[in-house]
């Protein structure tokens, strides 16, 4: 969730409208993935005259940001993006420090493995490892899901007190996600209560998740989680996953870099 105690306006910084405007284009392109804008569009969503988008969309062209089709009518994310994207992943040091634990759990589990970080009210997949039993045909890294409608987003916002979610309705995923603050509240005081987070189809149909807070924030960013067939989900597997997933998060938690010299990301 934002944090309400440092935003710009407070910092006594103000807020460079260009560079705004930038962002949130690119962001607005981002999300519609594979479904590619046309210059009205976009100028009626940012609420801009459309010479001005025209101009941006054209300067963001020419560096790589945004891509055009033939006819030049037709707009999409650009390559640089997934070259920014790649370059804070490669950068990150928490998430390297992760990675070979989601190696060592996938191995020892066959199931898919996430990690994820909250950002907002959404969790981004950082890093995944996919089953050999069920390949998905689109990798989760560098997606985002809403948090109260996984294992991953489930696990971090339990980390925080109530008074921090949303009032709702919020959007469901599936017809299984929690769509009332206190259905929620109550899932995540569950969540406390036995030290990890359960998604019962509630982010996709057909999968069950089990997330686990990285307790080395306070409160935690990052969490890792367990993704799971319903049909493979038997009692003892079950058990298998929770003390697996629990050993994982003993060893990052012991072994994430910090300390003096690293620097302290918000």
């Amino acid at each position: 969730m934002p944090d309400p105690m440092n935003t710009d306006e407070e910092r006594g910084v103000r807020e460079v409208k260009s560079a705004a405007r930038t962002v949130e284009l690119l962001e607005v392109l981002a999300e519609r993935g594979d479904r590619p804008a046309r210059l009205q569009e976009l100028a009626a969503e940012l609420q801009v005259p459309r010479s001005s988008m025209y101009a941006l969309l054209q300067t963001l062209i020419s560096r790589g940001w945004v891509r055009t089709d033939m006819t030049g009518s037709l707009y999409g994310i650009g390559i640089h993006a997934l070259l920014t994207g790649t370059s804070y992943l490669d950068s990150d040091p928490r998430v390297r420090a992760v990675r070979p634990y989601l190696d060592e759990a996938s191995e020892a589990l066959g199931e898919t493995i996430h990690m994820g970080r909250l950002d907002g009210g959404d969790v981004a997949y950082l890093a995944t490892r996919e089953s050999h039993e069920y390949l998905r045909t689109i990798s989760r890294v560098g997606r985002r899901l809403p948090a109260h409608a996984g294992a991953l987003g489930k696990a971090l916002l339990a980390e925080r007190p109530d008074s921090t979610l949303p009032e709702g309705p919020y959007t469901p995923a599936t017809p299984n996600t929690h769509t009332d603050r206190d259905a929620l509240a109550a899932d995540l005081e569950e969540t406390r209560t036995r030290g990890y987070s359960i998604d019962r189809e509630e982010g996709v149909l057909g999968i069950i998740g089990f997330g686990f807070a990285l307790r080395y924030d306070t409160p935690a960013q990052d969490a890792i989680s367990c993704s799971v067939p319903v049909p493979r989900l038997t009692p003892a597997h079950e058990s298998q996953i929770i003390r697996v997933m629990r050993e994982i998060r003993t060893k990052i938690e012991a072994t994430t870099p910090g300390g003096a010299g690293a620097p302290h990301w918000r």
